[in-house]
């Protein structure tokens, strides 16, 4: 099928070499696999990136501090605050910018909702993967895109964007919640509390769901570690390491919740971690809302030129828990108002790396289950 999503190639000995995507749905975006076959068993499993690679580090040398946070947004863009976020802690840290605290639990209401929104993503679309098995699979996804789509019109509400909220500034916040929006932050959280458990009996509650997930795709707890994958991927294999709890930032280190982790390390261990996240951070937007502290959501005047803006000689590294794991910043500055350097850990570059470990032993209809489950965006792979 020359230009197709999926092309055959005959190989010696019976292999065959299956290209897929990248244009097919199932990988997640322009994400390609070359998948060696034998029979239906894969034997090895080749991804291949870069299909959308928009050269955002490269770009970061030529822009003034103050431009940039918007610009990360687009990098994974099913949670755009989480890479502004890591981008304004990196450059807040190396200039010595004291951000106020109302503004950091902003902040983390923010991210929590757009977590809630980007696990809501990922679990729809893990049922187009698996569809018609569950009897269903669209179903699914459009229940949880109905939840989703009130999560967006609240975000828009708040900050005048549904996707990219261009909510975070180097010192502050953008925006602010008044009690209007408190009230309505309340209720929706309410409403997508009351409609996890009929999101769950179409998915893990599923007899078909559980057995294309359940023993399938089985990351161990040293291959985690050896392959150095993150987020719900590593949570799920038995490791309880969240930025949010390891190395606190913006409200976290104030805030009480628990870090969701299973042991079975397999598909359906991480549906669950991600499932169970959901309402975790559910619980943690209420908390923010009905605690948020006075004062000011900015630090500094607003800039007449952000050009003139500076930050010392010097290097940091800072890191947030996006929906797929560690989200960090590498930041080098001269001196000047521009980075010199500027490198981003992308968690789902970081996740696509057990794929040659993981798909090979299994079966050719497990891939598109195995691939669903480690949530990539494509986005934050290439940048």
């Amino acid at each position: 099928m020359s230009g197709g999503p999926i092309e055959i190639v005959e190989r010696e000995f019976g292999e065959l070499a299956l290209n897929m995507g990248p244009q097919h749905p199932s990988t997640h975006g322009v994400l390609r696999l070359v998948l060696h076959l034998s029979g239906e068993t894969v034997i090895k499993a080749v991804p291949v990136i870069g299909y959308l690679h928009r050269g955002v580090e490269k770009l970061s040398e030529h822009l003034a501090y103050d431009q940039l946070a918007p610009v990360y947004e687009r990098d994974d863009y099913l949670a755009p605050t989480a890479n502004s976020n890591a981008y304004v802690l990196a450059v807040e840290q190396l200039g010595g910018i004291a951000v106020p605290k109302r503004a950091q639990w902003l902040r983390a209401f923010v991210s929590e909702w757009q977590r809630v929104s980007s696990h809501l993503v990922w679990l729809g679309t893990l049922g187009l993967d698996l569809g018609g098995a569950l009897g269903g699979g669209t179903t699914l996804y459009m229940y949880c895109f109905r939840e989703r789509e009130k999560i967006l019109d609240f975000l828009e509400e708040l900050t005048g964007t549904r996707y990219h909220t261009n909510y975070n500034l180097v010192g502050g916040a953008r925006y602010d919640l008044d009690a209007t929006m408190v009230k309505k932050s309340a209720a929706l959280a309410a409403g997508v509390a009351e409609a996890l458990p009929e999101l769950w009996s179409m998915s893990g509650g599923n007899p078909i769901f559980i057995e294309r997930t359940r023993d399938v795709g089985v990351i161990s707890k040293d291959l985690a570690v050896g392959v150095g994958v993150t987020g719900p991927t590593l949570r799920a294999s038995g490791i309880a390491y969240d930025v949010r709890k390891a190395v606190p930032y913006d409200a976290y280190g104030e805030l009480p919740f628990d870090v969701v982790t299973r042991t079975a390390g397999d598909a359906e261990a991480r549906f669950q971690v991600r499932f169970d996240e959901m309402g975790v951070s559910l619980k943690l937007v209420g908390t923010i809302a009905e605690g948020l502290p006075p004062g000011p959501i900015f630090a500094r005047k607003p800039l007449k030129n952000p050009k003139a803006t500076k930050l010392p000689k010097g290097e940091i590294y800072a890191a947030v828990e996006s929906p797929r794991g560690e989200l960090g910043f590498h930041i080098v500055s001269d001196g000047t108002a521009k980075p010199y350097r500027l490198k981003i850990n992308a968690p789902s570059f970081k996740n696509l790396q057990i794929v040659p470990h993981l798909l090979p032993g299994g079966l050719l209809a497990d891939v598109v289950a195995i691939l669903g489950s480690l949530d990539p965006v494509m986005g934050d792979v290439d940048r």
